[in-house]
This record gives structure tokens, C-alpha cells and sequence, in this order.
């Protein structure tokens, strides 16, 4: 046999066509690859193949093709639609679900290369995230997650038809609107088992158990009291507040929700909680996928397993996923969460492997370990991306990407200050301040349910408290509370405190009507 006739012997497809014996083929390779050579740890994987429609639709519902029904989605579809027809828009190659097993959706309409590097991306890299890093272990339920999707539809299929798909859609408008409020943000809570969700369910509704809390029993239905009379510590503690996630107290405390419109919201707070370690960690995530998905693609071709034509197209698409617009391009839109993140995997990469002098200044603790996959296995686990930038953003990758800092107050009239430059204490704050566009502490409003009036007229007091003047969206806050007064029933008000504890700004809502 020739050289050539047994590199082709070798190869894993030959040209653009593929078939379902060929993304096995591919799916063994790279995971001879991730596990062996990478040290991967792996859910199963589960691969599927869908239509440019079906990913349009999946795109359309947050990224879940097993998710329920509402309008919103239907308005997506057709805006990514048109766009997508148009020519305006490219599509995902792949979505993947945080899964066990991990699915992995790829569209039929890829080549055999695209099809390869989805399986190396999605498959490995996005699955070896998902299963290791510290937030989605705290956080989410792989092993539930699919059958309590499953579950949610039929659930809300079936509230469609008992109560009307008008009142359904309302209660999920409204819950929609508090959902990045819905999420618990702080360690100590018992992630939920998702498999029993519908056990539990189903005895909720049987034994229907009294929703509303024991306190309500105290709000008089004749001669009024003053708030002094049920004591605004006890009343505090009995109601569990101050709190942060709106929509679980509106679960257990909203006094006009039916038990079935508390499930809704349940549900949504449920599929909020699984999305929340998503956003933390974009860069990471992102970067993990792309660094992986390099490194087997090359490792590939190195082995003869793809051609040169092959691996060309790849590289092609490697350079669009991770090209990164400058400030001035019209198509910059912040910093791409693919090249960032590759860019700094692949930097600490270098300070392992090849460190300079500076490199073992800064990071005593990895320059010069030299197995880059082990240090990368650890980061990968124990952080996110706030923290992730702001331990392992160089001063080597600063200069690369010729970051600096600008200040620009608009209480000075000397224009824009470049308040960090590259020198050392530039070098620390352009981190830090990079760091903190990716802490949701910080971008997040810091929003409390704080006090119920009982004794009067049960307004909701919330408040939110004000960092860096960052005040509140007049329009968008009169909607979203507008949503969370329809909830609750009665009169809601929001006040913005500052540094000194002053009210500076107030936001007041009355429903339109108890949602029942």
C-alpha cells in the first residue's frame, strides 16, 4: 500500500459529505483525544442532528429545544428568521445542553469539518466545563434537568387548557419579567433535586397545603392596626426578609396566586437558577470550548486524521470565531467572550509551558509547572469569570491586546482621563476594572424585597440600592414592576437608596387587577 493511499486509509472523511457512520468515527477520535491525551472528564454525550429551522426555534427558546410554549419565543423566531433568510445572519453551528447525558445539537446543514469541530467544541469542551466547574456542581441538576423540562411543558400545556391560554400567558409574562430576580446568589441553598419535581407536584396539589404564610392570619379584617402592633422584626423573620429572589418569595407569600400560578413561577425560577452559572462564567465557558476544540483539531491533523483542505477550513472558521472587532470598527460590541477566552487559556498556556521572568513575578504559583492541562483542569473547576480575569489577565496578553483603561466623569471639564497605562499599577486596575464587567454583583442591580405592609394596606416595599449613581431605567422599571404588582395583588413600591442610606428616588405600582 502507498504512503498516500494509507494516509487516506487514515483520514475520517474525505471532503464536505458526511453520514451518521462518519460522526461516530469523528466522535471517537476526539474523545480518544479529550480523555487520553487532554484528561477530559466527560458526561455521555449525546449527539443530534437537526434542521436550520429546528435551531432557529431552539435559538428562539433561550437555547432549550425541550422548553414550553409562549409568544416571546414565536416573536424571536421570527425576527432570527428574517435575518437568517435575508443573508444578514449566520446560525450556531451547535447548542448544547447542560445535560446528563450531555446533548449536543448539530445542524445537518454543516460540512464534515464543521460537524468535527462541533463535536471537539460542544461534546468535550462545553461538556468537561459543564460537568467540573464548581457553579454548575453547587448549582444545577444535569441528571434532572431534561425530565423536569419535560415535565414544565406538559405542566404548562395542561394549565392552558384548564385555565385559558390568556391568564397562562399572563403569569408567565409576568414572571418572565422577574427573572433575572428569581435566582438564589448565594451558597448555603439546597440545590433542588429536578427529578422529583413532579412528584412533588403532584403532592402540592393533592394535599394543597395552605399557601398563604401563617402570618396573614394577623392582618386584621376590621379595626386597623399600626405596624407596631405586629412587630417589625417578627414580621420581618417570619416572612424570611429581607430578599433577593423576587420570585420565590411571590411563590410562598404572593396572597391572590392560585396554587398552579405558584408552580409557574416555581418553574421559572427553576430554569432561571439553571442559566445563572451560564452567565457568570461566558468567558470561560466560551474559552474552555474554543481552547479544546483547537487543540483536537490540530491534534488531528497531526495524526493524518484530517486533510490539509480540511484543516484549512477549519482554521478559516477557528479565525472568525475568535476574531475580536477593534473599539473603532462598527462591529465592536464589547469584548468577544471566544477570543478573550482563548486568547487567556492559551496564555497560560505559554506562562506553564514557557514563562518569562515577568510571567514567574506575577504568577509564582503556575509559570514554569509545565503541564499546562493540569493547570488548566484546576482553573477551569475553581473559577468564574470575574475572578478568572482578574487572577490570570497578564500583563503580556494586555499589551497584546493593546488594553487600556479610560475615565471619563462628567463633572470635569478636562475631557476623557486614561487613568491606567501599561506599567504595573495600569496593568492591576485594567484587570480589575475588565473583571468587574463580568461580576454580576457588580453590573447586576442589587434589588430587596424588605418589608410587607400587614397591618395596612399590604404594599410590598423593595429596595434597591444605588452604587456608582447607577440609577434604575425609568420605562423599563415601571414595566417590570408593573409585572410584579399584577403578582402580588396589591400596591408595590421601590425605593433607590444611596451610600448614606437616603431615599433619593421612588417607583410606585398597582395592579391592574388580581391575577386569578
Amino acid at each position: 500500500m502507498t504512503t498516500t493511499a494509507m494516509s487516506k486509509e487514515r483520514l475520517l472523511f474525505n471532503g464536505a459529505d458526511w453520514d451518521f457512520p462518519t460522526l461516530q468515527r469523528v466522535h471517537d477520535a476526539c474523545e480518544e483525544i479529550a480523555l487520553g491525551e487532554l484528561g477530559l472528564d466527560v458526561y455521555p454525550n449525546q449527539i443530534e442532528v437537526i434542521t436550520s429551522e429546528q435551531m432557529l426555534d431552539a435559538y428562539s427558546s433561550t437555547g432549550m429545544p425541550l422548553f414550553y410554549r409562549h409568544w416571546s419565543f414565536g416573536k424571536h423566531f421570527a425576527h432570527h428568521e428574517a435575518f437568517y433568510r435575508r443573508g444578514m445572519r449566520d446560525l450556531a453551528y451547535e447548542i448544547v445542553i447542560n445535560s446528563s447525558p450531555c446533548i449536543s445539537y448539530l445542524m445537518e446543514e454543516n460540512s464534515a469539518t464543521m460537524q468535527t469541530l462541533v463535536i471537539a467544541h460542544a461534546a468535550f469542551g462545553h461538556n468537561h466545563f459543564f460537568k467540573n466547574n464548581y457553579l454548575f456542581q453547587l448549582w444545577t441538576d444535569a441528571d434532572g434537568i431534561l425530565d423536569y423540562l419535560n415535565f414544565a411543558k406538559s405542566y404548562i400545556a395542561r394549565c392552558e387548557e384548564r385555565y385559558g391560554e390568556v391568564e397562562v400567558e399572563r403569569t408567565l409574562d409576568a414572571a418572565h419579567a422577574l427573572m433575572s430576580h428569581g435566582v438564589h446568589r448565594h451558597a448555603g441553598k439546597t440545590k433542588v433535586d429536578l427529578r422529583d419535581e413532579e412528584r412533588r407536584e403532584q403532592e402540592r396539589r393533592v394535599h394543597e397545603e395552605q399557601v398563604f404564610n401563617d402570618l396573614w392570619r394577623t392582618v386584621p379584617t376590621g379595626k386597623k392596626r399600626t405596624a407596631a402592633d405586629v412587630g417589625l422584626e417578627k414580621r420581618r423573620l417570619a416572612l424570611g426578609l429581607p430578599q433577593d429572589n423576587i420570585l420565590y418569595f411571590l411563590e410562598k407569600s404572593a396572597p391572590l396566586l392560585q396554587p398552579w400560578q405558584r408552580e409557574i413561577l416555581r418553574i421559572v425560577r427553576h430554569v432561571a437558577q439553571y442559566f445563572h452559572p451560564q452567565r457568570q462564567t461566558k468567558v470561560m465557558n466560551e474559552g474552555t470550548a474554543t481552547y479544546v476544540h483547537y487543540r483536537i483539531m490540530n491534534r488531528l491533523h497531526e495524526r493524518g486524521q484530517i486533510s490539509d483542505g480540511n484543516f484549512l477550513e477549519f482554521l478559516k472558521s477557528h479565525a472568525n470565531v475568535v476574531f475580536q472587532p477593534n473599539y473603532d470598527d462598527r462591529r465592536f460590541s464589547g469584548f468577544n467572550p471566544y477570543a478573550l477566552g482563548f486568547a487567556m487559556m492559551q496564555d497560560i498556556e505559554r506562562i506553564v509551558t514557557a514563562p518569562t521572568e515577568e510571567d514567574r513575578a506575577w504568577f509564582p504559583d503556575i509559570a514554569g509547572q509545565g503541564d499546562a492541562m493540569s493547570v488548566l483542569r484546576n482553573i477551569w473547576a475553581d473559577y468564574r469569570d470575574e475572578s478568572f480575569i482578574n487572577q490570570f489577565l497578564s500583563p503580556n496578553l494586555i499589551r497584546q491586546l493593546r488594553l487600556f483603561h479610560l475615565y471619563d466623569d462628567p463633572e470635569q471639564e478636562e475631557g476623557i482621563l486614561v487613568s491606567a497605562i501599561h506599567d504595573e499599577r495600569g496593568y492591576r486596575r485594567i484587570r480589575r476594572q475588565l473583571s468587574r464587567e463580568y461580576d454580576i454583583g457588580w453590573i447586576d442591580p442589587g434589588i430587596d424585597i424588605v418589608d410587607v405592609d400587614l397591618a395596612g394596606d399590604r404594599r410590598l416595599l423593595l429596595r434597591h440600592n444605588v452604587t456608582n449613581d447607577w440609577f434604575l431605567q425609568e420605562a423599563d422599571t415601571k414595566l417590570v414592576l408593573q409585572h410584579l404588582a399584577n403578582l402580588w395583588g396589591y400596591d408595590v413600591l421601590l425605593q433607590e437608596v444611596d451610600s448614606s442610606n437616603e431615599v433619593v428616588k421612588e417607583h410606585a405600582a398597582s395592579p391592574h387587577k388580581p391575577i386569578q
